[in-house]
């Protein structure tokens, strides 16, 4: 039973009433490096990135545009996207919910870092169909889960922060079901400020 679906709903105007603070928290900080570098390592030379909660676009969309990646980032955080257009002209940028956001496009590489896991574990399931429907064959998806099987809720400008997981199995299988095989997953990376990661390529 999921308990606290207002703290769920109310992560999207955390996270405008809280841009600055998260922007500032975020910028230049690229504890992610070593995943970002191996998610490009089984991406094309070029391409496409779609980054569902992009935030600010520093670090993840600057990496990868730096490398010479077009990026379409996706964020419902309004002074977040401004940051974006601002920082990285050359991207496409998106004021919208990634749960129903549709795009003509497939991608060669989809994210969804420290976004993904905010939703409720049911908005998670439909994710995994929208994510196989952006995706080329031989895509890329790399995404931020909970530890286990439930919801947590943290605390973000002194507000709940609503995460949720569901349990590994069941991720396997939904992205199995999407043509993706789990390259690598590490629980708890401590080299990554302790955050559960997926990265798994469409066959």
């Amino acid at each position: 039973m999921e308990h606290d679906h207002h703290s769920a709903e109310n992560i999207i105007a955390l996270y405008n009433q809280g841009a600055d603070e998260w922007d500032k928290v975020r910028k230049g900080n690229c504890i992610e490096l070593t995943w970002l570098e191996r998610y490009r390592a089984l991406l094309p030379k070029a391409g496409q990135i779609l980054d569902l909660g992009c935030g600010g676009g520093d670090p993840i969309a600057r990496y990868f545009s730096q490398l010479g990646y077009l990026i379409c980032g996706v964020d419902s955080s309004v002074p977040l996207l401004e940051r974006c257009r601002e920082r990285l002209p050359q991207g496409e940028w998106h004021l919208a919910d990634m749960r129903t956001f549709k795009h003509e496009s497939r991608f060669e590489g989809i994210i969804a870092w420290d976004s993904f896991f905010h939703l409720t574990r049911s908005a998670q399931r439909e994710m995994f169909p929208l994510f196989g429907l952006h995706s080329q064959p031989g895509a890329v998806l790399m995404f931020t889960s909970g530890h286990d099987n439930g919801e947590a809720i943290g605390e973000f400008l002194g507000q709940p922060l609503y995460h949720s997981s569901l349990a590994h199995d069941e991720y396997h299988r939904l992205l199995k079901e999407q043509g993706y095989t789990v390259v690598k997953q590490i629980t708890k990376d401590e080299l990554c400020g302790g955050r559960t990661i997926w990265l798994a390529q469409r066959r």
